[in-house]
């Protein structure tokens, strides 16, 4: 049975139903395994190596093309516009190929011109990871009475300019439930517990592929780092004994190479010579 893809309306009904799920995928490969995993939404991202995600539109394409059965959501590259109307257009450049939701950091002001234009967006509260130097780096935010109003209040102007929901980053759970249980749209939560409405990890936590420290809302449930450790190495070996045979002259295996009849190949030298 096909798997059928989650509209933004079909995402909205499942508040207070179902928890989601949401996974961000780095290539085709991760996408084709989410979808046969039965993954909600997959999130990829393009032209951000600023954090390290260096796919292209083209990229965009063919992450599309291996999950057609999946809500996908993606993002206008960050830093790159500086008006509405640029970012406006660099989200329809998305969902002309065929992405299904778009998320952005940026102001209501300008999220606002997007949902008019009926662009589905997905916007983020808490721990802003392009926005971190206004609250002093990489920490959970809402630990104080000031700062939780802060991110209630944030939740609802997104609300007010039309998002159909927020990723809810490192907000603590008692404050994330209580966001949750007073707005309408969906909170998906990196860190934030699960009395949001879903759940959103990047692969590299989950399959335990990250080089660096985990952040502490990482759950992993594979290693497979020292797997792909192991597969480099087998790598370096098959290519180094290639280089031994090369020199080695081992190529004239009969079961790789063709041979010529005697009859053919004297035909040939004597044919050389007349």
């Amino acid at each position: 049975m096909t798997k059928k893809k989650l509209s933004v309306y079909e995402l909205k009904i499942l508040k207070g139903k179902r928890q989601i799920s949401e996974v961000f995928v780095n290539n085709e490969e991760e996408a084709v395994a989410a979808e046969e995993a039965g993954i909600d939404i997959i999130t990829a991202a393009y032209g951000m190596p600023q954090f390290g995600f260096n796919a292209t539109l083209d990229d965009m394409v063919r992450i599309r093309k291996s999950c057609p059965n999946t809500h996908l959501m993606s993002a206008p590259p960050i830093f790159s516009y500086a008006s509405s109307y640029e970012v406006i257009k660099s989200s329809y450049s998305l969902l002309s190929i065929g992405i299904d939701s778009v998320y952005t950091a940026n102001s209501c002001k300008w999220i606002r011109e997007m949902t008019d234009e009926k662009i589905p967006v997905i916007s983020h509260v808490g721990l802003i990871p392009s926005q971190v130097t206004w609250v002093g780096g990489f920490r959970a935010v809402g630990k104080t009475a000031y700062e939780a109003k802060e991110v209630y209040y944030h939740t609802l102007s997104l609300q007010d300019a039309g998002v159909f929901a927020v990723e809810m980053e490192v907000v603590p759970k008692k404050i994330a439930s209580f966001i949750t249980k007073n707005v309408d749209i969906l909170t998906i939560s990196l860190g934030s517990g699960s009395g949001c409405d879903g759940q959103y990890l990047f692969s590299q936590d989950i399959l335990g592929t990250y080089h660096g420290k985990y952040p502490r809302h990482a759950k992993i449930y594979r290693k497979l780092r020292k797997d792909f450790e192991r597969i480099q190495n087998e790598r370096i070996s098959a290519y180094k004994e290639f280089i031994k045979d090369v020199k080695l002259k081992k190529f004239n295996d009969p079961s790789i190479t063709v041979e010529i009849e005697k009859k053919e190949y004297d035909l040939f030298l004597k044919s050389l010579s007349e």
